[in-house]
Order: C-alpha cells, then sequence, then structure tokens
C-alpha cells in the first residue's frame, strides 16, 4: 500500500523538478513549444494529485533535498498550504498556456515571443511552487529571484517601449525588494544560525534584533507583492503584457511573496509580531482596497481596470495579520477562534482572486484580439458576438465583488466574521465598502458587455477572427472554478488546516 507521506514527498520535489524541465525543454524545442503544455500539463496534474492526497491522508511531510537534514541541509515543505498553492498553479497555468496556443506562440511559427513565452512560464511555475514548497529562507530567496526574472521578461516579451519601460519599473522594484529580503535573511541568520523556518522560531532571541531582520524582509516582499504604496509598477506591468502573461502576472506572482510573509510572521517568527506591526499591515492592506478600487473606477480600458482591481484585492490578503493578532475577547485558553478563519479565509481569497483574475484577463485578451482595443465603451454587442467570453467576465465579476456562491464570497465572509469575532470592526467596514466599490468599477464593463449593439473595433485595424469555443471555454472554465469553489469551500478549508501554524489558530499576539 502507498504511503501517503513518501508519495507527498516525491510529489513535492516532482512539482519543482518537472516544471524546470520543461522550461528546458522548450528552449530544444523551439517552434514547436507550444505543443509542450500537453505533456506537462497532464504530467503535473498527476504530480499535484498525488501531492494533495499525501497531504490530505497522510498530514505535513518534510523532504530533505539530498538526504541532509536542516540546518546542513534545506527542506521542502509539503503541507495543506502548499499544496493548495500548488493546486491553483496548475490550473491558472495550463489555461494560459492553453491560451497562448495559436495566438501568443503560433503553431510551427518561429516568433521570438513565442519561442521565450513557453520557457519563461515553464520557468515561473517551477519558481512559484519552489517559493511554495520551501522551508529555508535562502531557498526561498533563490526561489523568488527565479520568478522575478522570469515575470521581468513576460512582461518585455512584446519588446514595445511602454512594456519595456513597465519591465524596467517593474525589475528596478523587485531589485530593492530582493535586496531587503535578502539583508533581514542575513541577519536572522547571524542572530539564530539557521535559515530553517522551522527552526528560527525555536531559535530567535528575544530583543530588537528579529524584529528589525522580519521588517526587512516585509518590505522587501510587500514591494514585490505590490502592497499599496509600493503598487506603482504593478498596473503598467500587468496591463501592458500579453493576456496570457498578464493571467500569470496577476493571479500567481503576488501570492508567491504573500505565502512566505504568511510563513514568516505565522511559523518563524510569532513571538515577534507586534500590534503596531499587524496594525500597519492591516492599514496598508485597508489603503490598497479602497485606493486600488478608486484608480480602478477612473480607467476606460478594460486591462486597466482589471489590473488596479488585483493591487485593490491583494489588500484583502494583508487583513489576516491584523484579523490573526487580535487583543480583543481572548478566550480562558489563550485562544483566539476567530485566528483560523482568517487565515483559511485569507487563503481562500488568494486561490479564488487568482481563478477569477486569470479568467478576466484571459477573457480581454479574447477581445483585444477580436476588435483590436479593450476599451470598455466599444464593447458593446460583446455578449452576442462572444457568448462564453461575456459569460466568464460576469462569473468572475461574481467572485471579485464577493458575492454568493461563489469562492470570494466564503473567503470574505470568514475574514468578516474574524473581524467581528475580534471586535476589530473597522475591518469589516472597510470589506464592505471594498465590495461595493468593486461592484462600482465592474459594472461598467458588464453593462457594456452585455448590452445591444455593434462591436466597436479599433479605427484602422483589421476585426480578428472570432475565437473558437474551445479558446473562450478555457476562461470560462476558470471562472466557472471559481464560483464553484464556494460550493466545494470546505475541501481547501480542510487542506489549509493540514500543518496549519499554531499561531493561525492561537493568534500572533
Amino acid at each position: 500500500m502507498t504511503d501517503p507521506l513518501a508519495l507527498s514527498a516525491l510529489a513535492a520535489a516532482l512539482a519543482v523538478a518537472v516544471p524546470l524541465a520543461g522550461a528546458l525543454a522548450a528552449l530544444l524545442m523551439g517552434r514547436h513549444a507550444g505543443a509542450l503544455v500537453l505533456a506537462t500539463g497532464p504530467g503535473m496534474a498527476l504530480v499535484t494529485a498525488a501531492l494533495v492526497w499525501g497531504v490530505a491522508e497522510g498530514g505535513a511531510a518534510r523532504v530533505a533535498i539530498g538526504g541532509f537534514e536542516p540546518p546542513l541541509g534545506i527542506a521542502l515543505v509539503a503541507d495543506g498550504l502548499a499544496a493548495t498553492f500548488v493546486a491553483t498553479t496548475l490550473v491558472v497555468m495550463v489555461a494560459a498556456l492553453l491560451l497562448a496556443r495559436g495566438s501568443l506562440v503560433p503553431r510551427g511559427e518561429d516568433t521570438r515571443r513565442g519561442f521565450a513565452f513557453v520557457a519563461l512560464a515553464h520557468l515561473a511555475w517551477g519558481a512559484l511552487n519552489a517559493v511554495f514548497l520551501s522551508g529555508d529562507l535562502f531557498n526561498l530567496y533563490v526561489a523568488l529571484e527565479l520568478l522575478s526574472l522570469a515575470a521581468i521578461a513576460l512582461v518585455a516579451i512584446e519588446g514595445k517601449p511602454e512594456t519595456l519601460a513597465a519591465a524596467i519599473r517593474y525589475a528596478l522594484f523587485a531589485l530593492v525588494g530582493s535586496l531587503l529580503y535578502l539583508a533581514g535573511a542575513i541577519l536572522l541568520y547571524a542572530q539564530t544560525g539557521t535559515l530553517e523556518i522551522a527552526l528560527i522560531g525555536a531559535a530567535a532571541p528575544a530583543g530588537v534584533g528579529p524584529l528589525v531582520a522580519g521588517a526587512l524582509m516585509t518590505a522587501g516582499l510587500a514591494a514585490k507583492t505590490a502592497l499599496f504604496p509600493l503598487h506603482a509598477w504593478l498596473p503598467p506591468a500587468h496591463a501592458g503584457a500579453p493576456a496570457p502573461a498578464s493571467a500569470i502576472l496577476s493571479a500567481l506572482v503576488p501570492k508567491a511573496s504573500f505565502v512566505i510573509l504568511a510563513r514568516l510572521w505565522f511559523e518563524a517568527l510569532p513571538e515577534t509580531a507586534m500590534p503596531a506591526l499587524t496594525q500597519m499591515l492591516g492599514a496598508l492592506g485597508a489603503g490598497a482596497i479602497v485606493y486600488g478600487s478608486l484608480l480602478a473606477i477612473r480607467q476606460e480600458r478594460l486591462k486597466l481596470v482589471i489590473a488596479y482591481s488585483t493591487v485593490a484585492q491583494i489588500g484583502y490578503l494583508f487583513l489576516l495579520f491584523p484579523l490573526a493578532g487580535g487583543t480583543q475577547m481572548v478566550q480562558p485558553s489563550g485562544a483566539q477562534s476567530w485566528a483560523a478563519g482568517a487565515w483559511s479565509g485569507a487563503m481562500l481569497h488568494g486561490v479564488s482572486h487568482a481563478l477569477a483574475k486569470a479568467a478576466m484577463f484571459l477573457a480581454a485578451g479574447l477581445v483585444a484580439a477580436r476588435l483590436g482595443h479593450d476599451r470598455i465603451a466599444g464593447l458593446s454587442g460583446l455578449a452576442r458576438a462572444m457568448p462564453m467570453t461575456a459569460f466568464a467576465l460576469g462569473l468572475a465579476a461574481v467572485t471579485l465583488m464577493g458575492l454568493p456562491p461563489s469562492g470570494g464570497f466564503i473567503a470574505k465572509y470568514l475574514l468578516l466574521m474574524a473581524a467581528f469575532g475580534s471586535g476589530q470592526w473597522v475591518w469589516a467596514v472597510v470589506m464592505l465598502a471594498g465590495g461595493l466599490l468593486a461592484a462600482i468599477y465592474l459594472f461598467p464593463v458588464l453593462t457594456r458587455a452585455f448590452a445591444k449593439g455593434e462591436e466597436k473595433r479599433e479605427a484602422g485595424a483589421p476585426a480578428g477572427p472570432l475565437p473558437g469555443p474551445a479558446r473562450e471555454a478555457i476562461p470560462l472554465a476558470l471562472a466557472l472554478l471559481a464560483i464553484a469553489l464556494g460550493f466545494a469551500s470546505a475541501l481547501p478549508y480542510a487542506l489549509l488546516a493540514i500543518g496549519r501554524p499554531l499561531a493561525a489558530m492561537e493568534g500572533l499576539e
């Protein structure tokens, strides 16, 4: 009988190795690289299924790379959080790579961007899985750098002046973020003698040293996550990249640095987190929700609305820190009953946002290819010409607004209950206001898309062909998954509880 722990350990290693091997294979395949997803997709589906099953049946597992246990070696950690985001990455990556076939990666044609996209997407895939599975701060640094390099190249892949400028800005933010993260990691190593997350918590001394190290790493990771006010690189980068690249950049890349932040404060430094720190992160998240939404309302292009929406939706993730660190209504045992709900709600929001935002960017790409533009004012008649694409936009909007029965509703419900349970009603007000603002910036998109009228193509631009049903089905499938997450939320909720850190159940303070 298969040992679940051994299976999840093997799957964790393969989840990193297979996409990286795919990146190398893409370089060797050249013009035929577009078909690579037909091999890596099913292969990674089997690996991910094995990882999820192994974690669900056997619990969290650790894989010592090369057989050397920490602190001499490095380890991968296969727990519920890692398995959940590895599965999310699989779905989004396969969708982006499939939609890229025939457009960004024309079949049998040798183009620069087609040659590069598949390799870069697989490199980002491997780096993302390495981030989600790593339990070592330096290993996380290496994975983050690989991810940043792939993401920056995806932004600049078309070589247009505006996308190159966006890529350079992204690179500057990423470089500063990396330096701050590395400085904090070095400082932690100097104080604890280890970079293993599981060992830092026991070895971290009392005092300001760990707090300074954590603050440096938090600042660096916040820049990479595009947390307000360090978000300036995100809208031009995500809106300017090709739609399949935008889907990867918006749905997955910010989640990597956020997961590291969650592991840093809930696993490595839970005793170091101060009320001022958790409240500050919550305030920045609230600022992102309001500011990103207000800017999204002002946009006239669909991709810019979606990009600024990403700034706003990232803000909800950072409400985890004050909601899991509240000090009111503490039970006699010292436990904070709402902390686990806040943890699961934030992570479920990350998953539902990834599915919905990837669906919206891929749908926007189909619209732009058909009409020659993505101006909201010119979307009239879209539902008649491209019904599946318009339906995908509508379902994804339901998730982003947090309306039932979507996964976004379940996630925000858990966060709201944590806010009320901890007596921190101000965060509940922000979340409710964020849902209303999301409706305001998404309503014009939907009313135009479902309005009667003729398609308004870009002047002087030839009309693109209508996408086939198979291509329209890709963003629709992602949007349907985001809705289905609301009906089947008990499954990811139970998975996220496996290996959940103690601080995520008892609170940071």
